[in-house]
């Protein structure tokens, strides 16, 4: 049997939650008068300590965030870094290309015949295992 809300005691839900403990005494909602002295002083000790852990938790928050920020510029900064040094290394890499295709227009060794002929090499690998 649900009772008309106006009869309700203060924290009931009906048939929504559990059976209130009628040991317990009943929680008045926030904002109520009739609340004793101890009780404002709980909650007010309650919201200052929520307040400071918030405080606290914001602070962190943005503590990580500014790591963050200062690790990211570190990492653009060795990023340009690395692309200038590509750049620098892909020019020198033409240069050369241009340099060998030079030289081999003109490389007696590269023009002799004699070189195509494949000349026996002894195996590294076989002169360091006993026999």
């Amino acid at each position: 049997m649900q009772m008309p809300p106006a009869d309700r005691p203060w924290g009931a839900r009906g048939s929504q939650g559990a059976q209130r403990d009628p040991a317990k005494p009943a929680v008045p909602p926030l904002g109520c008068a009739s609340q004793s002295p101890e009780d404002d002083d709980r909650k007010v000790r309650r919201r200052e300590k929520n307040r400071v852990a918030a405080q606290r938790s914001r602070k962190k928050q943005t503590q990580k965030a500014d790591k963050l920020h200062e690790e990211y510029e570190c990492l653009e900064q060795e990023n340009t870094v690395l692309r200038r040094e590509i750049g620098k290394l892909t020019t020198e890499l033409q240069q050369l290309s241009e340099a060998l295709k030079e030289h081999e227009k003109m490389c007696p060794l590269l023009l002799c015949p004699m070189n195509f002929v494949p000349v026996p090499r002894p195996d590294p690998v076989a002169g360091c295992l006993p026999r």
